[in-house]
């Protein structure tokens, strides 16, 4: 690769067609190849080599226009540039390709094409000298003679003019200072061609020139064309000569493709602004540290860097972090009742909760958030109360969804070193609002999930402890944050779900179902005005009395909630809707003699409807169709072996048909249905006491006494799983639930007497309840007259069931 004219090039190079850019002698580009010619010439050549020689490959431009490029070899350019892979990287994705670095050399010509497949070789000749762009400068005046010597004079104090423009932090510019004092001024058109933001047809254009002459020719109105830019920018900022600043730069300087940021100037004002931002944002001391010390970092890095943007965007976020900002309770407990009792009908515990935070907030202002916990079944409003919580106290509202959370970087962030990283819901929540003080209602907190990414629960200890959460760390915060003012509230269906070490950092308030009044009234001043105006209508438009309206609530749902209701609210406005929009068309449209006899022959029908539409017991048929649920309890009841349980479930509580049914056979039980394994045992519990007791009850084979033994078995499986325990919970929903099925008695243990005090006024006026302390009692409240007593010679008269 020597000789006596100097360094040289193989006279044999495999070729690289691109259409990526231009590569000039002196500069380094980066390039991606992933056509097949290409890959074989890196696979091949690059990757199997050894020697330098190997590393050394021809960049030919490719002209052809990509989007009608084929595997058929293009006509290539007469001039090419050689240079040296300094690196190769492979990857798959999104498809193969191989990305090169790679360092230009020399020109060369291509003086025939020796093969095209399976990477295309050429036979080449040399048209620069290789020394004078690895070896320094010298005072040699041979170069500075006639023409080209003021050329080259001309085109040197144009790029000194320019880099006296510029400011020298910049890696970028004190490199181009660098080449300016070091390299021959014949390869300075080529350098400075590769670094200034030309495009690729002007970089074709000094790659053609051969000649010395033409080459200063070509790139001298280029470097003009950056200053003239540099000074009108200056002229438009009307930078006075006495405070001049430097312009760092004006999209005039690139390297290996990466453009630096168009207006630096600007960024450095910016930079000053956000300084300004970090000593305003009034943060306490540790984080201001580390502001302080990223933002000396931001100062220090090019804007090509990846980790400039990084932490660009942390310092935005910690500037807009509400560090300091709060917004003033609103403690008039007055005002804050009648509020909530204009937004929620009944809610009585929650209401009251409420009015007790107020109250302590107006003797002791430095009081602590609370972490409230609804549970209750879906659909009675613990959304929502959470939203009206924030309206009384005059706070902002901020809701955060948990259901399906499996991940613990949810919750407190990701670390910055990571690609993608961001803050968790908790900091962008507080972002978000913009105060420090929000509600945040924590959404469905019993359905976060646990996966290798670890689990979300366990991060929110943190977050709702008030003995931890003053000092809250996101993991890309990496400063704490006080969350102590923030008013926390979980909604959850069932506390089962939920870890005891985060159910005890949190006051759980039980949000039972409505009853049936209750719902009425809900119907009434919500429901039914906010169905109207979402589906357009008025009161003067539709009427529905409170007797449809628990005709819906008994026929049509069966629920805890109201959900189903607004639902069938909503079906009866578009059917109302559709009435009126028909009675509209029907009213403007004029209509001709003939029309208006068939309209008299037609009737009612296509006359417009008279307002307002009342929707009684036949439209709801009609609307909703046949009723979904009967009051079967007074058929079943009827019929012996039958008797009525209750339970609870996290959607509210349920009634249940407990049968026993008598046959012959060897005295075995066969229990059928989805029973756990509680209720297994009281069944097996309940014919073991029977067996024990059956002479004292006088329970014989006969007919009339097997009967009497299959509605014994059933009121003890019923009291005994349902009532085993001396004390049992869910009270309330599962007297709700009878209320709803029309039971009309309801057996309890004795001590939970107490829970009935939770009971509406209605409930207990409609219900007889019977407290309970041993099976005796119960087989005699559930049947008149009582349950036969021990005596063999009193007849068992015929038995009728109260519930």
């Amino acid at each position: 690769m020597t000789s006596a004219g100097g360094i040289q090039i193989p006279s044999r190079l495999p070729l690289l067609l691109t259409h990526e850019g231009v590569l000039l002698p002196g500069s380094t580009v980066r390039f991606s190849v992933d056509s097949p010619r290409n890959m074989h010439l890196v696979s091949q050549r690059l990757l199997k080599g050894t020697s330098l020689k190997s590393t050394i490959i021809g960049v030919i431009p490719n002209t052809r226009d990509p989007e009608h490029d084929t595997d058929d070899l293009p006509a290539l350019h007469k001039i090419g540039t050689a240079g040296i892979a300094v690196q190769v990287v492979g990857s798959n994705w999104p498809k193969p390709h191989y990305t090169l670095l790679i360092t230009g050399l020399c020109r060369f010509s291509v003086s025939s094409l020796l093969k095209e497949r399976p990477f295309i070789l050429a036979e080449v000749e040399q048209l620069d000298k290789l020394e004078q762009y690895t070896t320094p400068a010298t005072n040699d005046a041979s170069a500075e003679d006639g023409e080209l010597g003021e050329l080259s004079q001309k085109f040197y104090q144009a790029a000194v003019q320019l880099l006296g423009m510029l400011d020298m932090s910049v890696p970028v510019v004190a490199k181009f200072r660098r080449l300016l004092d070091s390299l021959p001024r014949e390869t300075l058109p080529d350098v400075v061609a590769s670094m200034i933001r030309t495009s690729n047809k002007e970089k074709l254009q000094v790659l053609d020139a051969v000649s010395l002459e033409e080459r200063f020719k070509k790139a001298l109105p280029m470097l003009t064309r950056q200053i003239e830019g540099l000074k009108l920018l200056q002229r438009t900022r009307k930078m006075s000569p006495d405070n001049e600043k430097r312009v760092t730069d004006v999209s005039c300087f690139r390297l290996n493709h990466i453009y630096i940021r168009e207006d630096e100037d600007d960024d450095g004002d910016d930079t000053a602004a956000l300084e300004r931002k970090v000593h305003g944002a009034n943060m306490p001391e540790a984080a201001l540290r580390v502001c302080l010390k990223e933002l000396k970092r931001l100062k220090k890095m090019p804007q090509s860097m990846p980790e400039y943007a990084l932490t660009r965007n942390y310092l935005d976020l910690m500037v807009e972090l509400p560090w300091s900002k709060s917004t003033k309770d609103c403690l008039d407990i007055r005002a804050a009742r009648t509020l909530l009792d204009n937004d929620h009908y009944a809610m009585d515990k929650l209401k009251r909760r409420v009015l007790e935070y107020l109250a302590v907030r107006q003797l002791k202002t430095s009081l602590k958030g609370p972490i409230l916990c609804f549970v209750g079944p879906p659909g009675v409003g613990k959304t929502s109360v959470g939203r009206s919580i924030a309206r009384t106290l005059g706070r902002e509202f901020h809701r955060i969804a948990l259901g399906g959370v499996c991940d613990q970087s949810d919750i407190r962030g990701h670390r910055r070193t990571y690609v993608g990283s961001m803050p968790g819901r908790i900091i962008n929540g507080l972002k978000t609002v913009g105060v420090n003080n929000p509600v945040f209602l924590l959404d469905e907190v019993d359905k976060l999930g646990k996966s290798l990414q670890g689990d979300p629960a366990a991060a929110l200890l943190e977050v709702l402890d008030p003995e931890q959460n003053h000092s809250f760390t996101d993991h890309y915060l990496n400063v704490a944050f006080d969350l102590s003012q923030v008013l926390f509230i979980a909604t959850a269906n069932t506390t089962a779900s939920i870890p005891p070490a985060l159910l005890d950092r949190m006051e759980v308030l039980q949000v039972p179902g409505y009853t049936q009044e209750e719902k009425v009234e809900i119907a009434h001043r919500h429901l039914i005005p906010n169905q109207l105006e979402q589906h357009g209508l008025t009161p003067q438009q539709l009427h529905i009395p409170q007797d449809s309206t628990q005709d819906i609530i008994s026929r049509y749902t069966r629920e805890a909630g109201v959900r189903s209701l607004e639902r069938k609210i909503g079906a009866i406005c578009r059917a109302v809707a559709v009435k009126v929009a028909e009675g509209h068309r029907l009213t403007k449209t004029e209509t001709s003699t003939e029309t208006q006899q068939q309209q008299q022959q037609m009737g009612d029908k296509a006359a417009p409807p008279e307002m307002p539409i009342v929707i009684d017991h036949i439209a709801l048929k009609d609307i909703l169709g046949p009723p979904l649920f009967e009051m079967e309890v007074s058929e079943r009841l009827t019929l012996p072996g039958v008797a009525v349980g209750l339970a609870w479930t996290p959607l509210g509580g349920e009634i249940m048909f407990v049968e026993a049914s008598r046959m012959e056979g060897e005295g075995q039980l066969t229990l059928t249905g989805q029973l756990g394994d509680v209720m297994k045992e009281s069944a097996h519990l309940a014919i073991s006491w029977l067996r024990a007791n059956a002479k004292t009850y006088q329970l014989t084979n006969s007919e009339s006494t097997s009967r009497c033994a299959c509605i014994f078995i059933v009121c003890l499986f019923c009291f005994i799983g349902s009532v085993r325990p001396p004390q049992v919970g869910g009270i309330k929903d599962k007297v709700l639930a009878a209320h709803r099925a029309g039971v009309k008695r309801v057996i309890l243990p004795k001590r939970n007497e107490k829970d009935l005090e939770e009971l509406p006024a209605n409930v207990l006026a409609d219900l007889d309840f019977v407290t309970a302390s041993n099976l005796d009692e119960v087989l005699n409240a559930s049947f008149d007259g009582g349950f036969p007593g021990t005596s063999s010679s009193r007849s068992h008269p015929q038995l009728s069931s109260k519930l």
